[in-house]
């Protein structure tokens, strides 16, 4: 039992889907973009010269005190914690094109403040609306592409992100490394001129595609529902088992709502949601606990300060790696394994890049072999982590939850991935800054434990959603399947809805011959 295997076709039948959720992919390129740029400029003169202060003694002649690097990391979290607080009340009444509209007004305001300033706190008030616009932009694209994509093409269509992401934080580094050797304010200021790039083009985008069909039935909109439906999957199915997909989404958001004990947020919490939200935060967590947010913030100035030679460069070329194990990853996730076989290898991978450079930086400190190995496996941890793990975290996290509350829980992990992501990019400069701790590479033992018990938690309570529609994922959680029996389960929603389709389909045409024949 099960969705009809002609609704399981490929990219090569759901192209123009496939290209919708590509576009609506792009709202985080701007996020990669962002954190790549403003991470390389705590290195850069022409940066330091305005928000830093002299030191000859220091690599480069200039340095930036641990505050202000804390100031500028974290703000950026403090925003986006900011914007989930407005999320939840905003998608209550406006769909999820709206949500990445009200993105882009936001973060043309951010470029512009952080292009303007000329000290930490403008410079802060920059970085908090360039959060804000994140939000936006991360919940409203992951729970548009989830709930758009086909069931097989869902992974790969909303692991897009780590795609984007990654193609972003490429292009902002070879941005800022164009613009590194000026020796002026336009050496950074040229880099988040190019910021605006990525609202512009969202701005204009959203005019040209559909509405989620599942808000649009949501909130009664039945009509609209099975035009944007009908548009999204274009010719890659018969009127049969369109008409089925539409009856099964009609139906999981009748009994939904039916079974809403309420509307509040509270709900996410209550009785089969509080499994589905604790795996939905654990996997949106797990992305701290990666680590990945100091390679994001600090990257450059970790590799200068772990003593790798040509930090841009090396940037750019870590980037590249990164890029190639995101594609080797989404072709996996397509064609050979499901999401929990992915994320255990992320994870376990990222456990042993941690490790392996934290004992070399022990064993063997300030020597450039110390330096070799965490450069070497710095290459292994963007190909494994976030090519197998951290591309699978978008679609996990929002496939997991119900249409319903998608937003709110997805809101909801954000936030709490923020409040992990502030604390570490606070804190992480005492542990790496020169005049603090001075870990360097040692800090990375922390990561190898956090990634451990990411590990144990997934393989214990993930389970595997790979081919199943969000009707059968509802189902086999409001009937409380066991994680093992995920992949086996019979599902009775998308059989059911499809020997309604049919009947429908046959009363239409009873229909169409009686009218023809009485005319």
């Amino acid at each position: 039992m099960g969705i009809s295997s002609q609704r399981n076709n490929g990219i090569r039948e759901n192209w123009k889907c496939a290209l919708i959720c590509l576009g609506m992919a792009i709202a985080t390129t701007q996020y990669g973009f962002d954190v790549s740029i403003v991470g390389t400029f705590q290195t850069m003169p022409g940066f330091l010269m305005t928000f830093g202060y002299e030191d000859p003694s220091l690599k480069g002649g200039w340095g930036i005190s641990t505050r202000d690097q804390q100031l500028i990391a974290s703000f950026l979290n403090v925003g986006t914690l900011i914007g989930v607080l407005f999320i939840t009340p905003f998608g209550r009444y406006f769909g999820r094109r709206h949500g990445i509209w009200m993105g882009t007004l936001v973060s043309f305001a951010g470029c512009a403040t952080q292009i303007a300033a000329n000290s930490i706190q403008s410079l802060c008030v920059g970085r908090a609306l360039m959060g804000v616009s994140n939000a936006f932009f991360i919940t409203f694209s992951n729970a548009y592409i989830v709930e758009c994509a086909p069931p097989k093409l869902r992974a790969v269509c909303s692991a897009m992100f780590a795609i984007t992401i990654n193609i972003g934080t490429i292009i902002g580094a070879v941005v800022d490394e164009k613009t590194s050797h000026m020796m002026n304010r336009l050496s950074y200021q040229i880099p988040l001129a190019c910021l605006f790039i990525f609202p512009a083009f969202l701005s204009i985008f959203i005019f040209f595609i559909p509405e989620s069909p599942r808000w649009l039935m949501l909130h009664d909109r039945r009509k609209e529902a099975e035009q944007s439906l009908a548009f999204l999957r274009g010719n890659s199915l018969e009127p049969e088992y369109l008409q089925e997909e539409l009856v099964e989404i009609i139906r999981g958001v009748e009994e939904e709502k039916l079974n809403a004990s309420s509307s509040s947020f509270l709900d996410i919490f209550r009785g089969t949601n509080l499994r589905r939200t604790m795996l939905c935060l654990a996997i949106v967590v797990s992305r701290a606990a990666s680590g990945v947010w100091v390679f994001l913030s600090y990257g450059t100035y970790f590799f200068q300060q772990a003593g790798v030679d040509d930090v841009f460069k090396v940037g750019i070329y870590t980037m590249t790696v990164q890029l190639v194990g995101v594609v080797a990853g989404l072709y996996c996730a397509y064609r050979v394994w499901g999401r929990r076989t992915m994320f255990l290898i992320g994870t376990g991978g990222a456990i042993i890049s941690m490790a392996g450079p934290a004992l070399g930086a022990t064993i063997a400190p300030d020597t450039p072999e110390a330096a070799k190995a965490f450069l070497a496996f710095t290459f292994f941890y963007v190909i494994v982590y976030c090519g197998f793990a951290g591309s699978m975290t978008w679609p996990i996290s929002a496939e997991v939850v119900s249409s319903r509350l998608r937003v709110v829980t997805l809101s909801f992990a954000t936030g709490v991935d923020y409040v992990f992501a502030w604390l570490i990019s606070f804190c992480s400069p005492y542990f790496l800054n020169p005049t603090a701790l001075n870990w360097g590479a040692k800090y990375c033992w922390i990561w190898a434990a956090s990634n451990a018990l990411t590990f144990v938690f997934i393989w214990m309570f993930l389970p595997d959603m790979k081919g199943r529609s969000l009707e059968e994922i509802d189902e086999l959680f409001k009937k409380r399947v066991a994680t093992r029996d995920f992949p086996t389960f019979e599902c009775q929603s998308s059989s059911q809805a499809h020997e309604i389709a049919l009947h429908k389909m046959e009363e239409a045409k009873v229909t169409t011959q009686h009218i023809e024949r009485d005319g």
